[in-house]
């Protein structure tokens, strides 16, 4: 690896958790084959495969690492972290009606919505399984709740997105749901199947919710003022597909008259215009959103590193707070 790939937390963390991170992918590999339907691996290995950071899955060894626990358990629910998480993926796109996913051609695009939909209810189904095979009913209950969390935070999102009455209280529930509760949920779980105490199972859970915020409102604005070659998205995507996130939120609430009907036209009816995303994004600088979406992402990443300080003096505690800074050091 070179100085500067090393350098990044996530890179260092799965040098720390190789080993683990390779049993979890055998696992993923073994309990994602069907006896009677081969497009099941077929349509989940072109995504678990795509190279993901599989952030998610590391976060739940990372936990469990840190607390020095001795089992397996913690394999089988990274890898549950990691189907839960490739199931909403494959449903996400189909609602989303995408194409492109980590720069490939979605599965909805090479198969059918038809089958990204019912191999991601194939993946929760696996999911539970593995849950229940640690034997711990707390352990199943926070996947259990992550899960309908999820569920609900992208069918809030689909009823806010295009709202300009969203506020950011809402926004916050939307991006909780279909970002943060798994982020939490995988370091939760962790700690408790390694037997950490309850401040510390907290402290993971305040940890994971935290960095899950400020990992989304990072994404959100770099949608605006990202480089497009780094991010793998065109600046304005969000704002072309009437995506309500953040610097328009905030934009929105101080909108004189005039200006809330440019954004009713282009985001609330989606009647846009060429000049519109330029236009749009002078009304951000004119008061300042992207800089005070830059401020709370800050803020959110400050407060994951903040959670952590009752946990063990370890290195994994180190790379986790380095975490916190790196996603969103992007935005420097």
């Amino acid at each position: 690896m070179d100085t500067d790939t090393i350098s990044k937390p996530h890179e260092r963390l799965a040098d720390l958790l190789a080993g683990e991170m390779g049993a979890v992918n055998e696992l993923i590999r073994t309990r994602m084959a069907s006896e009677h339907a081969p497009r099941i691996p077929e349509v989940t290995a072109h995504l678990v495969e795509a190279g993901g950071k599989r952030l998610r899955p590391m976060l739940t060894l990372a936990a469990a690492r840190m607390f020095d626990y001795p089992g397996d358990h913690h394999l089988r629910l990274a890898a549950t972290v990691e189907f839960i998480h490739t199931a909403t993926l494959l449903h996400d796109d189909v609602v989303d009606e995408s194409d492109k996913r980590r720069g490939r051609p979605t599965a909805n695009l090479l198969w059918d919505n038809k089958s990204s939909v019912l191999v991601g209810d194939y993946l929760f189904s696996r999911s539970f399984q593995l849950m229940v095979e640690t034997g711990s009913l707390r352990v199943l209950d926070i996947l259990a709740n992550a899960s309908a969390t999820i569920a609900e935070g992208e069918v809030l999102q689909m009823t806010a997105a295009t709202d300009l009455s969203t506020n950011e209280a809402i926004y916050l529930q939307v991006v909780r749901g279909k970002t943060a509760a798994l982020f939490s949920a995988a370091t939760e779980v962790g700690g408790v199947i390694a037997g950490a105490s309850e401040d510390q199972v907290k402290a993971l859970f305040d940890y994971g919710d935290a960095l899950g915020v400020a990992f989304q409102i990072a994404d959100d604005l770099l949608d605006y003022q990202g480089d497009s070659a780094a991010t793998g998205k065109n600046v304005g995507d969000d704002f072309r597909e009437r995506k309500l996130t953040l610097p328009v939120i905030k934009a929105v609430a101080q909108a004189t008259p005039e200006e809330h009907a440019f954004w009713e036209r282009a985001i609330g009816r989606g009647r846009q215009e060429d000049g519109d995303l330029d236009h749009a994004l002078n009304l951000m600088a004119k008061y300042g959103t992207l800089a005070a979406t830059r401020s709370d992402a800050l803020g959110w990443a400050v407060r994951a590193k903040a959670s952590l300080d009752v946990l063990p003096d370890h290195e994994i505690r180190t790379l986790l707070r380095d975490l916190a800074d790196y996603v969103v050091s992007r935005l420097n």
